[in-house]
C-alpha cells in the first residue's frame, strides 16, 4: 500500500516575521507568499479585522505572520498559500528570546565549488558568520540570519 506523502511547512518563531520572510525568500530564492487577495475576500465578508493587518510591499498581509514558497511548487491562488515546500514565519513576544542554538536548521547547499561566493551572498542579504568548521567528513559555513538563527552553508 503506497501513501500520499504529508504535506508539511517549518515553523520559525521571529519578531519581525517579515523581515524573516524577506530574507530567507531572499537566501533560498523562494517567492515570498502573497495573501492579499485572500486576505482583501475576508475584510469584504467582515470577518476579519483590519487591525492584524499591516501594508508590506505595497499590498496588505498579515501582521503576524508571514511566509516564503519555493517558486516551482504548487500554490492555492485563492490564498496565495504554497503546498510544497515552504517556510512560515510566526511572530513571538519581544521578551521571548532566543536563548541556545537552534534544534532544527537548514543546510544550504550551492553549485559545487560555490560555497564562498554564496556565503558572500548570504552576508550581503544581512546574514553572519559564526564559524568555519572543517572536520574530516566536509567543511561548511556557519552562519546565523537577522535574528540569530543558525543555518549552515555547504
Amino acid at each position: 500500500m503506497t501513501s500520499t506523502p504529508l504535506h508539511w511547512k517549518l515553523v520559525v518563531d521571529s519578531h519581525d516575521p517579515h523581515a524573516q520572510a524577506d530574507f530567507w525568500g531572499a537566501a533560498l530564492r523562494y517567492e515570498v507568499e502573497d495573501h492579499s487577495a485572500l486576505i482583501g475576500k475576508l475584510l469584504d465578508l467582515g470577518t476579519i479585522p483590519p487591525e492584524i493587518l499591516i501594508d508590506h510591499h505595497d499590498r496588505r498581509a498579515w501582521r503576524d505572520a508571514a511566509a516564503v514558497r519555493h517558486p516551482d511548487d504548487p500554490y492555492d491562488a485563492e490564498s496565495g498559500t504554497g503546498l510544497g515546500r515552504r517556510l512560515l514565519f510566526n511572530r513571538v513576544p519581544p521578551a521571548e528570546k532566543k536563548a541556545t542554538k537552534n534544534r532544527l536548521h537548514i543546510d544550504l547547499h550551492g553549485p559545487a565549488g560555490g560555497r564562498d561566493a554564496e556565503v558572500e551572498r548570504l552576508r550581503a542579504l544581512g546574514a553572519r558568520i559564526q564559524s568555519h568548521v572543517k572536520e574530516p567528513g566536509g567543511e561548511w559555513v556557519v552562519m546565523t540570519d537577522p535574528e540569530g538563527n543558525e543555518f549552515c552553508v555547504h
